[in-house]
């Protein structure tokens, strides 16, 4: 004999309060729409180039101590001013400017600070005159030599030691 209820003998099931099709549904129609930021008004007191040559040499005689590596690197750059918020940096060499690109921001974020100018925007050129380049006294010699040919006579005749 098999019994029929009128009703479930089990607990009735209660919709799941989270739906994944009425999830996948939503996020369809939703739009991203970005809002353009803010650009914060940040401070853009007045500095003057003699502000930015002095923090220049304490910021290299600081890094002289701590590396000393970085500072050979990055001693013979130019800072100039060149516009109330443009600040031209004269490098030699491409791997030098590598170099300073490490400690860029520590020296642009301390100076920021001081100055209390945030909005300062930094131009790079090139300036291979700005090499420092090792005279040996063969080079030296080699030098003269342009100017005075009569110099290499002596130097073939007499074989000059240059060590």
């Amino acid at each position: 004999m098999i019994l029929k209820t009128a009703e479930p003998i089990g607990q009735q099931k209660t919709p799941s309060k989270f739906s994944i099709s009425a999830a996948l549904h939503k996020s369809e129609t939703k739009e991203d729409v970005k809002t353009p930021a803010e650009k914060e008004e940040l401070p853009s007191n007045h500095f003057t180039d003699t502000d930015l040559q002095v923090e220049w040499k304490k910021f290299l005689e600081e890094l002289q101590g701590k590396d000393v590596l970085v500072y050979n690197a990055i001693n013979s750059f130019k800072l100039y001013k060149r516009d109330e918020d443009i600040v031209e940096i004269t490098y030699p060499s491409d791997s030098a400017k590598s170099e300073f690109e490490k400690v860029r921001s520590d020296f642009f974020n301390h100076f920021m600070h001081k100055v209390n100018h945030f909005n300062i925007v930094i131009k790079y050129k090139n300036d291979v005159s700005l090499k420092k380049e090792i005279m040996t006294k063969r080079k030296i010699f080699d030098k003269f030599a342009e100017i005075n040919p009569v110099l290499r006579d002596l130097d073939d005749l007499f074989k000059f030691d240059f060590n």
